[in-house]
């Protein structure tokens, strides 16, 4: 099979453009590398540089693409509040013209990733796929446009199109920008280095944290599996965690205590949002291989930034 990953060097673009190749697929990338790492990718990788709203370079690697995996966005969430204009260019005019280019050449199948922030606040959890969005960001509202139009123009055009809508997904070789870190890499770089973890709100809000690799095998069946046109999905892990209970999974697994800090002048975001994943175990077999702590352990063991010698590998 021959893919075309946009965004692919970036955290989950680059863990599943690496495991396709090792699965013996043809992957082809284009990420503009803002925050992407070329490095990380497997040398058998097709990598070009370049913006998902540049057709003509989209044309040049669509030739003979059997499924394009939709990954590139801008994807933080405060920063989106700030700069409105630039996430509605990239994430949704991204998005179209993609599906312009994949219907000049006769591209059949589209997976877009999606987000389990389109949610917001719900009073009813898990969040299955059926409740009305409850749009927080720009973001958000950029990731809802951009599944609303691979359906609207999949039907157009022809074209297989299925949203899934991850929730926190984490693991090895998550950036940590300066700006409005995720908050797996930042608590852990915090911890080892002695420094402290600021919490926002109370701690007591809760999110479902996904690992990597459970990501990346969603998304690999996503793009074979027959008969989900249409679809949108949820990928998570179905385990409510609030902060507090991240941190002390953390300092159970790094054997060291946090130093944390409440900010409670500072939201910290919905106050619940777990993932109910009944529909992907139904359509696309999902069941989660790993528990929060064996992922937090993998990170640790596999992230370079953390050089933890003393985590044990888990027997796969």
């Amino acid at each position: 099979m021959n893919y075309l990953i946009t965004g692919g060097a970036g955290f989950l673009g680059r863990h599943l453009a690496n495991k396709l190749v090792a699965q013996g697929h043809n992957v082809r990338v284009i990420d503009d590398l803002s925050a992407g790492e070329k490095e990380a990718l497997d040398p058998r990788i097709l990598f070009t540089r370049g913006d998902v709203r540049d057709q003509p370079k989209l044309w040049t690697l669509l030739h003979d693409i059997h499924v394009v995996y939709h990954l590139a966005a801008k994807v933080s969430l405060p920063q989106s509040i700030l700069y409105p204009r630039e996430y509605n260019d990239v994430n949704v005019g991204g998005t179209v013209t993609l599906m312009e280019a994949m219907r000049s050449l006769g591209t059949r199948r589209v997976v877009l990733a999606s987000s389990g922030t389109i949610y917001g606040d719900q009073k009813r959890q898990p969040v299955d796929e059926q409740v009305l969005p409850d749009l927080r960001t720009p973001y958000a509202v950029s990731k809802l446009a951009s599944e609303h139009y691979i359906f609207t123009l999949g039907r157009h055009y022809g074209i297989e199109a299925v949203a899934l809508r991850i929730f926190n997904a984490y693991g090895p070789g998550q950036a940590l920008p300066p700006a409005y870190p995720p908050v797996v890499p930042q608590f852990l770089d915090r911890i080892l280095r002695g420094g402290s973890v600021v919490v926002f709100g109370t701690g007591k809000q809760t999110r479902d944290y996904v690992y990597v690799e459970d990501v990346v095998d969603a998304l690999i069946t996503a793009g074979e599996r027959e008969g989900i046109d249409g679809q949108v999905i949820n990928i998570g892990s179905g385990v409510e965690t609030s902060v507090e209970e991240l941190i002390a999974l953390m300092e159970e697994v790094i054997g060291r205590r946090a130093h944390v800090l409440y900010n409670q002048e500072q939201s910290g975001g919905v106050r619940r949002l777990v993932a109910d994943i009944e529909k992907a175990e139904k359509l696309l077999g999902y069941r989660p291989q790993w528990s929060l702590e064996e992922g937090l352990r993998e990170t640790l063991r596999r992230d370079p930034r953390f050089q933890l010698e003393h985590i044990p590998v888990r027997e796969r």
